[in-house]
């Protein structure tokens, strides 16, 4: 997904793109909804519209920070939302982390500040301030999304809560395209379909996953996507990592780690996982 945002070399709009993706992803998901015989409206509506409102607004910083930063540097700074996840979801769900969170919190900051270099550390050039300040924005609203996604867990079917991502963010993006509308041309087209794609899958996978394990467990396996962005940046758009986004990266991934504990157990949750699925967790690989 963010190969494709920066594909589009930032001359479309961010609002554009969320409402491309937004487009895509509402198709996809009401028919996958409707495939499953489910009730498009949930259960519980307006903590529904909090989580697409706060998922929309992460996009849109996430995006920002993906078309203003090296591929990898944002996407190292995105993952600053699986030590906070975890903070929050301690707070909000009760999950109880280990008891390092507060080390690895500190480890991540630090590892922010390793990678932005605000002061030209080491006599690189620091990286756009605007930029920074906005993927962390990003990652602190990644985070409060998917906490609520892991509340909703209780009880949404996933594939709910994704259809509602897009059905909040296509009312909210799309007044804003229309005060700045830019026609894309078919290749940019092509590379928004991918945007929408690429993101459903993403989404879908996520979702299933949020709700099957704890939320710091779940956020924390997809840390590999920072190694695909440094190579994938290299690969397509010649972006060196730098020594200094190597050193962020690493301290980043240890507060991830460090922030990590035994999945928690919440007493009088029901499970949205099927008998077989129930099983098959409980059964060894």
């Amino acid at each position: 997904m963010t190969v494709c945002v920066k594909q589009l070399h930032g001359r479309l709009p961010v609002a554009e793109v969320v409402l491309g993706r937004a487009l895509l992803s509402v198709v996809l998901s009401g028919l996958l909804v409707r495939r499953a015989g489910l009730d498009p409206w949930g259960q519980r509506r307006g903590l529904l519209a909090v989580r697409g409102l706060v998922g929309t607004a992460a996009l849109f910083a996430v995006y920002v920070g993906v078309m203003r930063l090296p591929l990898a540097a944002a996407t190292v700074l995105q993952y600053l939302y699986p030590a906070i996840t975890a903070l929050l979801a301690w707070r909000w769900l009760g999950e109880k982390p280990g008891g390092r969170l507060g080390l690895g919190v500190a480890v991540g900051w630090l590892g922010v500040l390793l990678v932005a270099r605000p002061f030209g550390l080491g006599g690189m050039a620091p990286l756009p301030p605007l930029g920074v300040a906005v993927a962390v924005v990003g990652a602190l609203l990644t985070a409060v999304a998917y906490v609520s996604v892991r509340e909703l867990g209780r009880s949404e079917h996933p594939q709910v809560i994704v259809l509602w991502f897009p059905m909040v963010s296509i009312p909210v993006s799309l007044p804003l395209v229309l005060l700045d509308p830019v026609r894309p041309s078919l290749v940019e087209l092509g590379w928004l379909v991918g945007v929408g794609l690429f993101t459903q899958l993403g989404q879908i996978g996520l979702t299933h996953g949020l709700v099957r394990l704890s939320a710091a467990q779940a956020t924390s396996i997809s840390y590999g996507q920072v190694g695909f962005a440094a190579l994938w940046g290299w690969l397509l758009f010649g972006e060196r990592v730098d020594p200094w986004t190597l050193a962020g990266g690493g301290l980043i991934l240890s507060s991830i780690l460090l922030s990590q504990g035994r999945p928690p157990q919440r007493a009088g949750v029901p499970s949205r996982l099927t008998p077989t699925e129930q099983k098959g967790q409980q059964d060894p690989p």
